[in-house]
């Protein structure tokens, strides 16, 4: 794929549920080799388009590529370029990690030697090694964090989608996660990154888009979202809030 090509392409994607429009008509794309950051207040549209590019739900209008396919009409092809890691990773828990990447490499037809040699890799990189025997259940959630990021790379994905991945994550394990995701970006793939944790975005990302209630209200690298929020030189946090607020002021009231 060229690497001016877009290797995801939200095209005028809208969700309903009911009356309430979840998304409004977004369209986004995002290149390959970049580490995209995807931001909002809660009740924005993240967790929404992240489901719908996942293919969990249908929008109810749009399209979105993956690469040269239509994820609706070539869905298979579509998510075999995806690895996705929720913001609450569901893992069978009776397994230990060993078995748990025996099993997801399966469902994607990976080679039992790169089933054994990545997923060493990176319960080693991710300082679970030493656990690698033990069920699951007993990981803290940070923990389980770590094997379902694992576990998405087995089949060696062109995207990398991650919903909130340092949520319970130590210190340590938040800087050895950063430096996985620019591995991934340095080896040519994608990440779709979402976070609640603005410096981890700030530290991370090429671009990143903000969405207000169902719309993209910003999109560009760090100095043009300052630029956009008249604030030139201000951390992420100071320009997000402002953005925000100010797509919150000029919303309509309602009588």
């Amino acid at each position: 794929m060229n690497q001016n090509e877009p290797v995801i392409r939200f095209c005028e994607v809208k969700k309903q549920y009911g009356t309430f429009p979840a998304l409004k008509s977004v369209s986004l794309d995002i290149f390959r080799g970049e580490l995209f950051g995807f931001l909002g207040p809660n009740g924005a549209g993240k967790t929404t388009l992240i489901r719908i590019l996942t293919g969990i739900i249908q929008p109810s209008a749009g399209q979105i590529f993956i690469g040269p396919h239509d994820l609706f009409a070539q869905p298979d092809k579509a998510k075999a370029m995806i690895g996705y890691v929720p913001d609450r990773p569901y893992l069978y828990e009776k397994l230990t990690p060993l078995e748990y990447f025996d099993f997801m490499g399966g469902l994607y037809n990976v080679a039992q030697d790169r089933i054994i040699s990545k997923g060493e890799e990176m319960l080693r990189m991710f300082d679970l090694w030493e656990r690698r025997n033990e069920l699951i259940e007993s990981y803290s959630h940070g923990m389980k964090q770590k094997v379902a990021m694992s576990a998405a790379i087995l089949h060696d994905p062109e995207i990398f989608v991650v919903d909130e991945p340092t949520v319970g994550l130590d210190p340590k394990s938040v800087k050895l996660a950063k430096n996985f995701f620019k591995r991934l970006i340095s080896e040519g793939k994608t990440v779709f990154l979402t976070t609640h944790t603005l410096t981890v975005a700030q530290d991370l990302c090429n671009r990143i888009a903000i969405i207000r209630q169902g719309d993209i209200v910003a999109l560009g690298n760090m100095a043009e979202l300052q630029r956009r929020a008249s604030l030139p030189g201000n951390n992420l946090e100071e320009v997000f809030l402002k953005i925000t607020e100010e797509e919150l002021a000029h919303q309509p009231e309602i009588l």
